[in-house]
């Protein structure tokens, strides 16, 4: 899985660069200024970075300066028309592309992947295998294994589908309708809420000390499920 940092100090960028790079195998950091990408840049293992370059507190030029002083993961500017000094000075800086606004989604996704392919096919950087983790429960996709507080725990592939998406996601409410599409790959009918309850409740089974009173998989009412962090 790849770690992706976006930052910028609109919301709207931030939101439409996510729906451009929707992928099962990214995994998203957000950052309004430079030095909360800087936070992030040091407290996780970061794959590649999509950056403005005007924002308050700490510009991306400025930002770039010190992320080159401990990474050399690729960074890429997002440049408003016009600013043409600011993609040189950037590229000067260490900044390995640039992408112009307003983006072409599939621009923005063909860069990402060819910059992603680079650094770690060809750069210092090795693909984490993927390993998901809250509390006790931890899972090792590339082995398909699931961990309960250290001893092994069989699933069904639906289960194992349902709880991935879960550790991928803590903290995050799902509907059972999105559960359903993301596990079944087609849109719900009417049973397939019950469907999807069902399948929790023999998850529960497997994962919960007590599964009347759940300490991961817990139901928000009206809305959904959602994994409790760790």
């Amino acid at each position: 899985m790849y770690q992706i940092l976006l930052c910028d100090d609109e919301e709207d960028i931030l939101y439409a660069l996510k729906i451009y790079l929707r992928n099962s195998d990214y995994r998203f950091f957000e950052a309004h200024t430079g030095k909360e990408a800087l936070e992030v840049m040091r407290n996780e293992e970061i794959d590649l970075v999509l950056m403005d370059i005007m924002m308050p507190e700490m510009d991306g030029i400025t930002a770039l300066e010190e992320i080159r002083k401990f990474s050399n993961v690729p960074v890429l500017f997002l440049t408003a028309k016009g600013e043409e000094m600011d993609k040189i000075i950037g590229l000067g800086e260490g900044a390995d592309d640039y992408i112009t606004k307003p983006f072409n989604p599939m621009e923005v996704a063909a860069r990402v992947k060819s910059h992603l392919r680079r650094y770690t096919v060809f750069g210092g950087s090795k693909v984490r295998t993927h390993n998901l983790r809250v509390g006790g429960i931890e899972m090792d996709d590339e082995r398909r294994q699931v961990l309960l507080d250290g001893e092994e725990i069989n699933l069904t592939p639906t289960e194992y589908q349902i709880l991935k998406l879960f550790l991928e996601h803590p903290g995050k409410v799902f509907p059972p309708a999105e559960i359903y599409t993301y596990v079944w790959k087609e849109e719900g009918t009417i049973g397939s809420e019950g469907t999807v309850a069902v399948h929790i409740r023999h998850l529960r089974e497997k994962l919960e000390i007590n599964p009347a009173e759940p300490r991961y998989i817990k139901v928000i009412w009206g809305q959904g499920y959602l994994m409790e962090e760790g």
